[in-house]
């Protein structure tokens, strides 16, 4: 009797760690981010704000590190691909540490609304959207302040620092938008594999924030505190700041982030989410 016990315990044992060790499917991975999603949506809006303004100064740390590579590497072909490392690291702060960043939103709450598409549900990812973007663009500008009237950078980045928001903020309406899109995918799809990724989290945001920034891909937020450089500056006028840079990435942004990639995800996984989450509840 003992020996069978033993060998039933054994059986339990190497079945969990098969489960344990079996990948997320699609639509496991789509009930994770759901209820993330709810989770962000029940939270305070002072909440809700403060970590969006914690997200806007930090994100910050992607300009200077990107300005910091720039400016101390040597002027060599690879240095572009070396420098552009530097704009990982705002966003590993950033979503590590669980704070509010939009272009997250655009598919972490909208699973929730296209769960449950009711009025009210909209409603409030509508008001979560403004609130978390408007307290991401605050941050921005504080830190941008910070950067430009005091002694918190050394000068000799300063170059680097201007070279990198006229680079951003210069591409025109159409071409922000457009490279605005595929931002929009990869911080989607960053936030869709992060529940498989666990351990490897850190290299999943690392590469892919990476690609962001080699590729010359545009961000809303992170563009928004180079934005907001210039523009504390007088080097950038308030309307082509908004019509020429802000508006045009943020719809970029939304477009690749909610109506392809949330859109396409959703699409893999509407026949079954139903059936898994009334199981998960207990139904």
């Amino acid at each position: 009797m003992a020996t069978d016990s033993t060998q039933t315990h054994e059986e339990e044992a190497e079945e969990q760690s098969i489960e344990e060790a079996a990948k997320l499917s699609p639509k496991m991975i789509f009930e994770v981010i759901r209820r993330d999603g709810e989770e962000e949506l029940a939270r305070t809006n002072r909440s809700l704000f403060w970590s969006g303004i914690a997200a806007g100064i930090m994100i910050s740390l992607s300009v200077l590190g990107e300005a910091i590579f720039r400016t101390y590497l040597p002027d060599a072909p690879w240095r572009y691909l070396l420098e552009n490392l530097g704009y990982s690291l705002g966003f590993i702060v950033v979503i590590l540490g669980g704070m509010q960043l939009f272009t997250e939103n655009t598919i972490a709450t909208v699973l929730p609304a296209l769960g449950d598409p009711c009025a009210a549900m909209m409603k409030r990812v509508a008001q979560l959207w403004a609130l978390v973007l408007g307290a991401n663009v605050i941050g921005a500008f504080g830190v941008a302040l910070l950067f430009a009237y005091t002694s918190a950078i050394p000068a000799e980045l300063r170059p680097a620092l201007t070279e990198l928001s006229q680079h951003a903020t210069g591409m025109g309406a159409w071409q922000g938008f457009m490279r605005a899109i595929p931002a929009g995918v990869i911080i989607a799809a960053i936030v869709w594999m992060l529940p498989q990724a666990e351990e490897s989290s850190f290299w999943v945001i690392l590469v892919f924030t990476w690609l962001i920034a080699a590729g010359d891909f545009t961000h809303v937020v992170a563009g928004s505190v180079e934005m907001a450089y210039l523009l504390v500056q007088g080097q950038l006028g308030v309307i082509p700041a908004i019509f020429s840079f802000f508006l045009p990435v943020l719809a970029g942004n939304v477009v690749g982030g909610t109506v392809i990639f949330t859109l396409v995800a959703w699409g893999q996984v509407r026949d079954d989410v139903h059936p898994i989450q009334d199981h998960l509840r207990g139904r």
